[in-house]
């Protein structure tokens, strides 16, 4: 999950696997895959920074599991 901020400020997280696109009308609004839309106060870039950030946990994560279990 990634946190954004709604226009209200108020925090929230959303699945970044869910996330069908991101346009810029001139706020940021993500168009999840069920048509749901959330207008956010971060650039583009920056949701984008962050979607990379989450995957690279998640790989990281990952692959440090694998070293603990002591696979190859």
């Amino acid at each position: 999950m990634i946190v954004l901020t709604r226009l209200n400020r108020a925090p929230f997280a959303v699945n970044p696997d869910l996330i069908e696109r991101i346009q810029v009308t001139p706020d940021t609004t993500l168009v999840m895959v069920d048509g749901a839309t959330f207008v956010v106060v971060e650039t583009m870039e920056a949701v984008i920074d962050r979607i990379v950030d989450y995957r690279a946990r998640v790989i990281a994560t990952a692959a440090g599991r694998r070293v603990a279990e002591g696979e190859d």
